[in-house]
């Protein structure tokens, strides 16, 4: 009898694997990795337990300590082992394990391996549509819910006395971002880049396919449903019921639809590079014209998707950004770079463009200095851009589903991300 693949006409190529495998399996044994070593040869030779084994020893070795000390080698090896694991998982037509896989590789692994894992995505994605058109029954069916299309966010009135109750103090009451529309590049360059100021940019959004497409529950789902991805739970990184998981996409839209507002532990996909992972998303949506200004360099593109009162706390950061509202509405309340000290940022590396203050909630003995702050906010609505200028502090929550999208751009080619 012909395995489940035998009709697929197309196999998993690894051409940097196949060239680079001989010095990186040199590269391991030299750090102790003799097991890992034996283990991915018999891989290569045909032993799926072997790959698996890999798969497992390599993994051990990245959960081995912080992982700013964990050595590149090793994440090199887990891309390794997850291409041989998603070859034995292809070859046997179990496409959504093959996916989880090479997702598993881009997620944690090295950068050595990247072309291979992205092509081998290509090539399975590929075969289970072919075998989806031609009426094969796999486990791409499995929990993708009811058919028929279903919205991610529904119209809805918008009550700004609700929202108030549940918004940082003084919020909507102060000054409010300015909006304009369709800005051309010159006057953002001259007007707000160049002056640092805040602006929400209308009407710059409607050709993005991401618009509608986004908003489609099925449309995700079929896109994404079963490709792995990297989420937080908890109400945000500074509780200490705050975690991250590892989940099917599928997954994640059912948690988000079940979620309410009062909800304790929401579950967001918050700031990863889901566009590099997931390429037909990336097709849905541009770069904005303004990311150029300065004759900027575009550091990173991030998603941001969650149910309502999801926050990320008062922060800044060291680049130009553009937040792209695709789904739903968000609040921001922004605070001028200047007023650093005001908002008492934590003195730990890791954390120092966070404020110690919790707008939810101010400790007005311990942090006196934020009650008068001046700062400005607004209601970010589907379709508008706000651009947030370098080190200028900001807060943000969910007022409803939310998918946006950030661009950071900066004019220092030495500048650093931040994580």
């Amino acid at each position: 009898m012909s395995s489940p693949a035998a009709n697929i006409a197309t196999a998993i190529s690894t051409p940097t694997l196949d060239s680079e495998s001989p010095a990186l399996l040199q590269s391991i044994t030299s750090h102790v990795g003799y097991a890992f070593t034996r283990m991915a040869t018999l891989a290569a030779a045909g032993d799926q337990r072997a790959a698996e084994a890999a798969c497992e020893m390599a993994w051990e070795q990245l959960h081995s300590g912080p992982w700013h000390s964990v050595l590149p080698v090793w994440r090199d090896a887990y891309s390794m082992a997850c291409l041989h694991v998603a070859k034995f998982h292809f070859s046997n037509g179990e496409f959504r394990d093959a996916l989880r896989s090479l997702d598993m590789g881009i997620i944690m692994g090295g950068p050595l391996l990247r072309k291979d894992l992205d092509s081998a995505i290509e090539v399975v994605l590929a075969a289970k549509s072919r075998h989806y058109h031609n009426g094969v029954a796999d486990d791409d069916k499995e929990g993708h819910g009811e058919a028929g299309s279903r919205l991610l966010v529904s119209p809805q009135e918008f009550d700004k006395s609700e929202v108030l109750q549940i918004l940082p103090i003084r919020s909507l009451s102060s000054k409010i971002v300015g909006k304009r529309s369709a800005l051309s590049l010159e006057a953002f360059l001259c007007e707000y880049f160049l002056s640092g100021s805040p602006v929400i940019i209308t009407d710059c959004m409607a050709h993005w396919p991401a618009r509608t497409r986004w908003n489609d529950m099925d449309y995700l789902r079929r896109i994404a449903g079963d490709r792995t991805v990297p989420v937080e739970v908890g109400k945000n990184y500074l509780c200490s019921e705050w975690k991250q998981e590892l989940v099917t996409f599928s997954e994640f839209l059912e948690r988000v639809q079940s979620t309410g507002c009062s909800s304790k532990a929401p579950t967001y996909l918050a700031q990863h590079q889901l566009f590099d992972q997931i390429n037909d998303l990336r097709k849905d949506i541009s770069i904005p014209d303004y990311c150029c200004a300065g004759g900027g360099e575009l550091r990173s593109l991030n998603a941001w998707f969650g149910p309502a009162g999801t926050v990320t706390p008062l922060h800044h950061d060291p680049h130009h950004n553009i937040l792209a509202q695709v789904v739903g509405k968000k609040y921001v309340r922004l605070y001028s770079a200047t007023y650093s000290e005001e908002l008492y940022p934590y003195s730990e590396t890791m954390l120092y463009n966070s404020s110690q203050v919790d707008l939810d909630n101010i400790d007005e003995v311990e942090f006196p200095k934020v009650r008068d702050l001046e700062f400005i906010d607004c209601i970010l609505e589907e379709g508008e851009m706000l651009y947030i200028p370098p080190k200028w502090w900001h807060y943000v929550r969910s007022l409803t589903t939310s998918f946006s999208v950030s661009y950071w751009w900066s004019t220092d080619s030495g500048s650093s991300m931040v994580s």
